[in-house]
């Protein structure tokens, strides 16, 4: 048996919400933060873009809010958006008075950036590593925290369900004990699940674990059919899917054809910065349509100053073989976001007491059917600082009553082997979950998952033990299994969930969430 800890508030994972709720918890009680493996491996500091916020002389909340909505496609929860746009710029006001070196124009007035979708320049940018400055910024905050103990590597399995209420989770440590972590509130902020997908812009932890726990455990999960699915992925043979922004396109950078022609103006009239959603099919049809690839150009562009802009960018196309100037982009789409997740109230509580979730694990509805750019790490941000404050002031006045979390079947086992292989995995939701999607295909899956579960279910009954890498491809199945069941139910297609057999919008019939809970 590994380590037994305990502390007033557990925090599971270390980016962008996780942090944000440590600062605010810190003052109130000691903190225990897990993180899978070491500060910055997670998505936020791969945020390249920017943190959108309305603090533009030409900008309003209400501007922002509208943006929003029109890009979630009808299926946004309007709280949750008011209260993201309105309380927005006064967390990243805080990040500037912490330290955060956001890009500054020569009379020093912040650097905005459009990106796709927006009605004004709101973004703001740390070149493009935004995520890891605001990362870097939010550490420094607790580095003088006394009350605060990070333990890395540390992989978390399972809720432990005691007194009809979360208690803390079991975890895997650097030497595959298995530990536990107890609490009197628990924080899932782990992040995204883009590697249930063959192609994605998520680094190697993005497996799902924390939603794939909550499941277990219970709570509801909601909007798992909307993947988003980033337009511009470096697509280059052997190497990875390196994310270029599009903050690109909002500094003139142009999507065209392999004969160089600017195709995106036949669909959208928003040209290269429509929703990304649009941009992405449209990018999938003139691949078809032409058989040639895509690409990205900036030859048109100053080269000095998108150098200067962009040099995360510059040495990734470096590495990959490419000028980023000289040669045209070749890019595809790649699983980017997850909308959905552990579904929360505006304060972080999930429908489990004593179990909250925060950032791209949960799920607000504040994004509805697809995000708009850069509203991601202002998520982490807001809703992980109000996910800090309900615990406290859940744990002080008890006034919060949840349902009671369920013992996970695995007991304190999982499958040494998989029912099917991981990499089979992440190519069978490629082809038949990703972009354009149909009945026939997403049967297809939930049948070889149902198997898959099923299957999971058995071996773990039989005590087989596993390390990380077996709880991490059991979360994959899971949240895979939940993504393609979500889309096979919802008959049409909306935002980032496109349906080639309902290619049309249903607001008569489908404009709810659909949610999943663990039966039994």
């Amino acid at each position: 048996m590994g380590a037994r800890l305990s502390a007033d508030f557990l925090v599971i994972g270390s980016g962008i919400a996780g942090l944000r709720a440590a600062v605010t918890l810190q003052e109130q009680g000691r903190v225990l933060l897990l993180t899978k493996s070491d500060p910055g491996a997670g998505n936020t500091g791969y945020a390249q873009g920017g943190i959108a916020a309305a603090v533009g002389a030409d900008d309003s909340a209400d501007l922002h809010f509208t943006d929003t909505i029109a890009a979630g496609d009808g299926l946004c929860d309007a709280a949750a958006v008011r209260i993201l746009v309105e309380q927005g710029p006064a967390y990243v006001r805080e990040l500037q008075e912490w330290g955060a070196a956001f890009d500054r124009q020569p009379d020093d007035a912040l650097d905005l950036a459009r990106e796709g979708a927006h009605s004004a320049r709101r973004v703001l940018h740390a070149r493009d590593a935004t995520g890891r400055e605001i990362g870097r910024t939010l550490v420094a905050q607790l580095r003088t925290a006394s009350r605060v103990t990070v333990v890395d590597h540390a992989l978390a399995v399972q809720a432990i369900a005691e007194a009809g209420r979360v208690a803390g989770v079991r975890f895997l440590d650097a030497r595959g004990a298995l530990g536990e972590a107890r609490a009197r509130a628990t924080l899932v902020a782990t992040g995204g699940a883009g590697r249930v997908f063959r192609e994605t812009t998520n680094p190697p932890v993005a497996t799902g674990d924390g939603v794939a726990l909550a499941y277990f455990a219970g709570a509801r999960i909601a909007d798992m059919e909307f993947v988003q699915f980033h337009p511009t992925a470096l697509a280059v043979a052997g190497e990875p899917r390196y994310l270029l922004s599009e903050a690109l396109r909002g500094d003139g950078a142009r999507l065209v054809n392999a004969a160089g022609e600017a195709f995106l103006i036949r669909e959208e009239a928003a040209g290269d910065l429509a929703p990304r959603d649009r941009v992405a099919r449209a990018i999938v049809r003139e691949v078809q349509r032409t058989g040639a690839p895509v690409f990205l150009t900036l030859r048109h562009l100053p080269a000095d100053r998108m150098r200067a802009r962009y040099p995360v960018i510059d040495a990734l196309c470096r590495q990959a073989g490419l000028d980023m100037i000289d040669d045209p982009l070749p890019v595809s789409p790649a699983a980017h976001y997850v909308m959905g997740g552990i579904e929360t109230d505006v304060d972080g509580r999930t429908s489990l007491a004593g179990l909250y979730a925060a950032g791209e694990a949960a799920c607000t509805g504040v994004h509805g059917a697809n995000r708009l750019a850069s509203n991601s790490l202002l998520e982490g941000l807001v809703f992980g600082g109000r996910a800090a404050a309900a615990m406290v002031k859940d744990i002080r006045t008890e006034a919060w009553v949840g349902d009671s979390p369920r013992d996970d079947p695995a007991g304190v086992g999982a499958p040494a082997t998989l029912p099917i292989a991981v990499d089979a995995l992440a190519d069978l939701m490629w082809r038949q979950a990703g972009v354009f999607r149909d009945g026939a295909g997403l049967a297809e899956i939930v049948t070889t998952l149902d198997r898959a579960m099923a299957s999971l279910h058995e071996a773990v009954a039989a005590g087989r033990s596993a390390d990380a890498a077996g709880w991490q491809a059991r979360s994959l199945v899971t949240v895979a299994w939940l993504i393609a069941r979500a889309a096979a139910r919802r008959q049409e297609s909306r935002g980032a969930h496109w349906r080639r057999d309902f290619p049309e919008r249903d607001d008569l019939h489908w404009k709810r969430r659909e949610r999943d809970t663990r039966p039994g």
